[in-house]
């Protein structure tokens, strides 16, 4: 603790009273401070003579070159280039840990996406979201939250009958039932069926049903893995929604008949017109929900409670939802189911809707013949390009993707311009160390061009960026940073040279720039990795 002298012995305050900021405008300086503008009142004093008085001190400190006051009493700082460079070694001491910060620490979140039925292929939609929760899921963990990403398999319903049928009728070479599931792909699933039960079509209707679902559901979640995989997107849990139906030999009771008795306990279960209710009304639900209707058979809404408490059960306090944009109307309900579970809707879900996307030219699905494939999607522009480009952007923000950008080498392709900056740090990286240039001797007060402050200012940022990407659910931050870096990398390069020219002897300032070069290439290394991009050392 510190407190001020004179009169105002009896005020004290900490660090967590000082919040330094990157100006906007890098004229300003490397840093800024409202801090006096928040202790003038708790001081009984003038924010600018206290802003005074603190510049005065600042000056003082080794490595601060200068300390000004503006406005009303704003505090620019400006360090010295030994204090501003000595970063770039700090970055490369760090490695794979630069950027990680612990803002997020102590949290235990549940993040679940995508979660499309196994009823089928993965679209370009599920591509949008897949991408998003995984870039979400990485930037909380890289903010020291316990993070699990989930997928959730409706693989219980009256989809998963319709979906079996389809199978079968295909290995009977008979058209698809009405309301069934239509295209190549379920002739595909029909053919392995075929191959791992041979006797399929000799089998009672009942067995041949079931056989044809659950051949073809374990073949199709496994592509759906391998699609995912492909997106280089995994998840710490796949959650079958079967396993909320199942009876519990012990207690004679299923997750969903636990999960209604647990409501109903907390007072929020009433009966009327012969089925059980919710009463959802009382959290800001438009009208209350049907659990379990008169014929006693549940209702969604039943899974979707189950699966909630499952989640607190599980220790998650904090759940994440990334939803489709046709799930609107999921928003209210499960945050009216947060708040019957006893938990805050307000603080501890969180139910992110993403808009939709579309890619110029992109072809309908050869297989599914109604959709846009995700894995058509990754063989014609690549995971790369995909991940960077989807995102880039909020979630809601409608987008559509411009294919012929997307695969162009030049640096109106965003991925590219990025990509291409870390290709070049290690070039550069390779050429020096040919011309003997080491990082033996690093010599921070020898950076004292104008874009190796810029640069360093800029590389400053990253765990902030970071933080604040986690904090916001928002890794496009992370993109647009990495796009600013590779930029002001690339004006750097124009101007400094790591590798002496002709005969030029190797010197000091040449194995400090490398130590520069290579924090350089770590930040954007890391930022990519945030985004499930990869980071070439050549293109």
């Amino acid at each position: 603790m510190a407190r001020r002298r004179g009169d105002n012995e009896g005020v004290e305050f900490s660090e967590a009273d000082v919040t330094l900021e990157r100006p906007k405008n890098r004229e300003h300086g490397d840093w800024a401070t409202n801090v006096a503008l928040r202790l003038a009142k708790p001081l009984a004093t003038n924010p600018r003579e206290l802003a005074t008085e603190i510049a005065e001190a600042a000056a003082t400190l080794p490595g601060v070159s200068s300390a000004e006051v503006a406005g009303p009493g704003f505090i620019n700082l400006r360090l010295d280039a030994a204090a501003a460079g000595q970063l770039a070694k700090t970055i490369v001491d760090a490695g794979d840990a630069w950027g990680r910060n612990t803002t997020q620490a102590g949290r235990a979140i549940n993040l679940e996406f995508v979660s499309a039925n196994p009823t089928g292929p993965l679209h370009i939609g599920h591509t949008r979201w897949a991408a998003l929760g995984d870039s979400i899921a990485r930037v909380l963990k890289a903010s020291g939250a316990e993070v699990a990403s989930e997928y959730y398999i409706n693989d219980a319903g009256a989809q998963m009958d319709k979906f079996g049928a389809s199978v079968l009728a295909a290995a009977k070479g008979e058209p698809t039932p009405e309301g069934g599931y239509p295209g190549q792909y379920i002739a595909d699933l029909a053919a392995h069926v075929l191959e791992q039960v041979p006797n399929l079509l000799e089998l009672p209707a009942d067995e041949a049903l079931a056989a044809a679902r659950e051949v073809a559901y374990a073949q199709q979640l496994s592509e759906i893995k391998q699609s995912l995989a492909n997106f280089n997107v995994t998840f710490d849990v796949y959650f079958s929604e079967r396993t909320l139906h199942a009876v519990n030999p012990e207690t004679g009771t299923s997750a969903i008949d636990d999960a209604v008795a647990e409501l109903r306990k907390l007072g929020h279960v009433f009966d009327a017109d012969d089925a059980v209710w919710v009463r959802t009304t009382d959290f800001g639900d438009d009208k209350d929900r049907v659990i379990r209707r008169s014929n006693e058979i549940y209702t969604y809404f039943a899974a979707d409670a189950a699966y909630y408490l499952s989640k607190s059960e599980r220790g998650f306090e904090h759940k994440i939802y990334l939803l489709g944009a046709d799930h609107h109307g999921y928003v209210h309900r499960l945050k009216a189911l947060a708040g019957a579970a006893g938990d805050d809707p307000e603080k501890d879900i969180e139910v992110l809707i993403g808009q939709l996307v579309s890619v110029n030219g992109a072809r309908l699905s050869k297989r599914a013949g109604n959709i846009i494939e995700m894995d058509d999607l990754i063989e014609w522009l690549g995971t790369d390009a995909l991940r960077y480009s989807l995102g880039r952007y909020p979630a809601d923000s409608p987008l559509a993707l411009d294919p012929n950008q997307l695969r162009s080498r030049t640096n109106d392709n965003p991925v590219f311009y990025v990509q291409y900056a870390h290709a070049r740090i290690c070039s550069v990286t390779r050429n020096a160390q040919a011309a003997g240039v080491d990082t033996s001797v690093f010599e921070p007060g020898l950076l004292v061009h104008e874009t190796e402050s810029a640069l360093l200012g800029a590389l400053q940022e990253f765990p902030r960026v970071v933080a604040h990407a986690a904090e916001l659910r928002e890794p496009h931050r992370v993109a647009r940073y990495l796009e600013e870096v590779a930029g002001l990398y690339h004006r750097w390069y124009d101007n400094c040279r790591v590798i002496p020219q002709g005969e030029e002897p190797v010197e000091d300032v040449h194995r400090t720039r490398l130590t520069l070069n290579l924090a350089v290439g770590q930040t954007i290394r890391n930022g990519l990795d945030l985004l499930g991009v990869s980071a070439p050392e050549k293109m």
